[in-house]
């Protein structure tokens, strides 16, 4: 594997040793930049930036999505092989909107779940972890209704839970109950209505596809608050066979590390062990699902679900390129879900993007990074257009990592504020304009974000973490929830 050796724009150590093989480094170095700094810095900066470049070119690496998969436009959750979604009006919201979504598989898939930390666990979550239990990793179906979450509804609620699975089962009699996974999203303390959903599940299972149309709908039945549905898919081929990877996810508010009031199914046609399917989920959870942040409260709910089913014919194996293939495939996929569900925060107006370099581990700087993204001072500060970098190193001292602060230097965007712990003089207007284009821009486009780089030291670690910005609108959405 060749590895290029990329040094920070701004200071004479390097950065990190970035494998060309596992990063998606054109985004870095065209977008919104790696190292902190914005595509002009980028291209005419330091004679180490161009050497690495030159270096790189030379090598003539392709460091780009298209190296492993290309996206499909409009893919999504049933765009893998053997695989069928829809949503349905179940009438379990208020407004009439979409609010059932079945994601089924044609034969039975491999299954792995990762579930919210809370210590109050929604039915549904209780069920999923029985279910993936008692079945070694197996299912062929995901049922999924918002309007009600089903959580603190004790003993009842957990019958309505797999009561929802014999619903299923009843209209697919080739699928036992213990194969059919529920989630549910919604006001906390609400069972679901079993009579809407009883009555809707026939006519949802029968308008199952696998079109455009039927991944938007299954996105836009799992909604609440969001205010855009969010799905993607990608695909790559292997020894001549063509795999798929497809997801959805739903969240706005609720959203903190450890997962919030988010849920995300995934499928892939590729063939894999159930339990190397648990390792690499939890790997890259750890890293996207883990690493966003809204307003610090973590749900009841919050639900991971990915489904192989095979039917590609293209196995991954421990240890094999093929897993290589995938894992980058699941990251790229979950990071987008994530930073969807970021973007997508109840009242905000940008995405904020931390990153954190120069920790003695990789864990170390995504704990920074977690803690700077979810400070609601750094984030208020955000919305008001207001460089107040203060509160970004007062956040990251409080992270429980050990630095030296007078090595601290910080990037908003591509204007430096602090080097070596002091801070630098720096136009405030021009700095305000650059988050105001933040907010402004379009939605994911790469644009819409506040991007903060924070260098600690000298080592090696990195990490990165989404939040969004805090509005006076999320006070709104929350103050009449249930009202």
């Amino acid at each position: 594997m060749v590895e290029i050796l990329f040094f920070s724009l701004c200071h004479s150590k390097p950065c990190r040793n970035i494998p060309s093989q596992s990063t998606l480094v054109s985004n870095f170095l065209y977008r919104n930049s790696f190292f902190g700094a914005g595509r002009t810095l980028v291209r005419w900066s330091s004679t180490r930036t161009k050497l690495a470049l030159v270096f790189y070119t030379k090598m003539n690496v392709q460091l780009s999505t298209e190296e492993y998969f290309q996206v499909l436009p409009k893919g999504g959750v049933a765009s893998a092989k053997g695989f069928k979604t829809g949503g349905v009006v179940a009438g379990l919201k208020s407004s009439g909107q979409l609010d059932l979504a079945l994601v089924l598989s044609t034969v039975e898939a491999s299954v792995a779940g990762v579930f919210t930390k809370s210590i109050v666990k929604a039915a549904p979550v209780l069920l999923c972890e029985r279910f993936l239990k008692d079945t070694k990793g197996k299912a062929t179906c995901i049922l999924i209704n918002s309007g009600q979450a089903n959580a603190a509804t004790g003993e009842e609620g957990l019958q309505d839970a797999l009561d929802m699975s014999d619903i299923v089962s009843s209209c697919l009699p080739e699928i036992p109950p213990t194969q059919v996974l529920v989630a549910s999203t919604g006001v906390i303390g609400k069972r679901v209505d079993l009579a809407r959903i009883s009555k809707a599940v026939p006519s949802l299972v029968t308008k199952l596809g696998h079109s455009d149309e039927h991944n938007m709908e299954a996105a836009r039945a799992i909604m609440t608050t969001d205010l855009v549905p969010k799905y993607i898919s990608v695909q790559w081929e292997s020894n001549g066979r063509v795999a798929t990877l497809g997801g959805m996810a739903k969240g706005s508010g609720m959203i903190h590390p450890d997962m919030g009031t988010m849920l995300s199914f995934l499928t892939t046609d590729i063939a894999i062990d159930s339990s190397l399917l648990h390792e690499i989920l939890q790997r890259v959870v750890n890293k996207s699902f883990n690493a966003i942040t809204v307003d610090g409260d973590t749900s009841t709910n919050d639900s991971v679900l990915i489904m192989a089913n095979g039917l590609s014919r293209v196995p991954v194996e421990e240890n094999s390129p093929e897993l290589k293939i995938f894992e980058k495939a699941l990251m790229w996929c979950c990071e987008y879900l994530a930073k969807a569900i970021a973007r997508d925060g109840e009242g905000a107006t940008c995405l904020i993007q931390v990153e954190v370099s120069g920790t003695s581990t990789d864990e170390d700087a995504q704990r920074i990074a977690r803690k700077v993204s979810s400070s609601t001072l750094w984030k208020a500060a955000v919305y008001g257009r207001d460089p107040n970098w203060g509160r970004i190193l007062a956040a990251a001292g409080s992270a429980g990592v050990d630095f030296d602060a007078k090595q601290v230097s910080l990037w908003l965007g591509e204007y430096r504020l602090v080097k070596n712990g002091l801070p630098l003089s720096f136009d405030k207007a021009t700095v305000r304009s650059y988050m105001q284009a933040a907010a402004e821009a379009k939605y994911l486009s790469g644009e819409d974000q506040v991007n903060v780089y924070l260098k600690v030291g000298d080592g090696f670690g990195y990490g990165k973490a989404w939040g969004c910005d805090l509005s006076y609108e999320y006070v709104r959405i929350n103050a009449e929830y249930t009202t």
